[in-house]
C-alpha cells in the first residue's frame, strides 16, 4: 500500500497522520486533492463515525482511505464533547469557542479528567468487509485557562500530567509519539505488519 487517501478536511489532523506514516514509505494523500466532500457523521461513536468517512473516501477515490475520528470526552461531562467535539458550541467551526463554552460547562466542577480518544479505520476498498480498527487514549485534566500556542482545538486546555504541560506547549514530534493519534496509529501499523506477515 503506497498511496492512502485520509479523509478529513481537517489541515492539523492530516499533516499529523502524514507524518505518522512518512517513515513507512506511504504517501497520504488529502481528500480534497480528489474534490471528496467531507463525509456526514451521524454517529454517537467515534468507530461508526470514522468508518462512514472511510467508506466515503475510498468509493469516491478508488484508493484504499483512512479516517480519523476522534475528539475529547470530559469525565465530569458524562463523555462530552465527544464526537461533537469539532461543532460543540455549533457551526461555524471554532476552537475558541468550543474552548470557551468547555470553560464554562466546567466552571465549578473540581473532577477535571479527560481524555482524547482517536479511532483510526482502514479500509483497503470501499466494500472492504474487514476494516482495521485501531484506538488510542490520551489522558489529562482541563485546565481553567489555556496555556500555549501550539497545537489546535482543545489542546492549550488539555494538560499532560506527566508532561506537566499542555498540548500548545509541546513540539509536534512529541505530540505525535504520545498522543491519541499516535497511538492509534502505532497499533493501526502494528495490525498491518501482522497482515503483512
Amino acid at each position: 500500500m503506497k498511496q492512502l487517501v485520509i479523509a478529513t478536511g481537517n489541515a492539523h489532523k492530516l499533516q499529523e497522520i502524514s507524518d505518522l506514516l512518512a517513515p513507512l514509505g506511504i504517501d497520504a494523500l488529502s481528500q480534497a486533492a480528489f474534490k471528496v466532500p467531507e463525509a456526514a457523521e451521524p454517529h454517537c461513536t467515534f468507530i461508526e463515525n470514522a468508518l462512514a468517512k472511510a467508506r466515503h473516501a475510498a468509493r469516491l477515490t478508488g484508493l484504499p482511505a483512512l479516517a480519523d475520528d476522534s475528539g475529547i470526552c470530559v469525565e465530569a461531562l458524562g463523555g462530552a464533547p465527544g464526537v461533537i467535539s469539532a461543532i460543540y458550541a455549533g457551526e461555524p467551526r471554532s476552537d475558541a469557542r468550543n474552548n470557551q463554552k468547555l470553560l464554562e460547562a466546567l466552571r465549578g466542577v473540581t473532577d477535571r479528567r479527560a481524555h482524547y480518544h482517536c479511532a483510526l479505520v482502514l479500509l483497503r476498498h470501499a466494500d472492504d468487509p474487514q476494516p482495521i480498527i485501531a484506538e488510542g487514549q490520551w489522558h489529562g485534566v482541563i485546565l481553567d485557562q489555556a496555556r500555549g500556542e501550539g497545537g489546535f482545538g482543545y489542546d492549550p486546555l488539555f494538560l499532560d500530567p506527566t508532561l506537566g504541560r499542555t498540548v500548545a506547549e509541546i513540539s509536534t514530534a512529541d505530540k505525535n509519539r504520545v498522543s491519541h493519534r499516535g497511538k492509534a496509529l502505532q497499533v493501526l501499523l502494528q495490525r498491518l505488519t501482522a497482515l503483512a506477515a
